[in-house]
């Protein structure tokens, strides 16, 4: 029979095994993960413009997607007064390769609103039309909710859209990004009036009536929906001394 010493022993050895196969997995797997995950946010990214770049945008593999975001994809990191801030700067900010791809969303959205830098993405596409991409993060039901909206050159008329969340409901909250044609309604929508003030587009329960600056909510799902349309008029605004600037010149 065994004793307690041995047993305690044997415990602690298979534990260090295991804590030393663990830490090896993590290591050894973390630049696969990294690269996964990057080409997942680039094609979220270039979702918002997916019918730009074609139907057969589902099927893309991987190295199409990243050859198409190295290729046509132009990307800056914007300050929240609407200027453009160099890579080193984005670096000492503590983001490793300098890039818009590179900053961490969930994490500025922690900073003080002044402090935050944003990211924005210019898609050329084939007939050299320009798309401009920007990213916005709010909260649903649950938890976090996050899109990229695309513009046209006009920089009022969106092109497209992508969402995203961490925890909504599946067959509700999660019809944000589930249900394509639901973020289809967005196409064609207009964050300024007639009389250039912003407006947002706003998400209504029961049915949109405003057909410029409107969408249909989602059934069951009025919190969510609600919370798209907090972080659209808000995550927006927020490009809007960029917008003004490039309007200007």
């Amino acid at each position: 029979m065994h004793s307690t010493r041995q047993t305690i022993i044997f415990v602690f050895i298979m534990t260090a095994i295991v804590a030393l196969v663990l830490s090896f997995m993590s290591t050894g797997l973390k630049p696969v993960h990294d690269k996964n995950e990057a080409v997942y946010n680039k094609k979220a990214i270039l979702s918002a413009v997916k019918d730009q770049i074609g139907d057969g945008f589902d099927a893309l593999t991987d190295d199409q997607i990243s050859d198409i975001f190295t290729k046509q994809i132009e990307q800056k990191v914007m300050d929240m007064e609407g200027g453009f801030i160099s890579k080193e700067d984005v670096m000492a900010a503590g983001y490793k390769g300098g890039m818009a791809e590179n900053l961490d969303m969930a994490k500025e959205k922690k900073k003080p609103e002044s402090d935050r830098l944003l990211p924005v993405y210019i898609y050329t596409a084939d007939d050299n039309k320009k798309y401009y991409i920007f990213n916005v993060r709010g909260n649903g039901l649950w938890d976090e909710i996050w899109g990229n909206i695309a513009f046209e050159s006009d920089l009022n008329t969106i092109a497209g859209v992508s969402f995203d969340h961490k925890a909504e409901t599946p067959g509700l909250g999660a019809e944000i990004k589930d249900n394509k044609d639901w973020a289809g309604q967005f196409i064609g929508k207009k964050i300024y009036a007639d009389d250039g003030m912003y407006k947002s587009v706003g998400v209504i329960k029961g049915g949109a009536k405003d057909p410029v600056h409107e969408v249909d909510g989602i059934s069951g799902a009025t919190i969510t929906a609600d919370g798209v349309a907090e972080m659209m008029k808000r995550g927006l605004k927020y490009y809007e001394p960029f917008i003004k600037m490039s309007k200007k010149g």
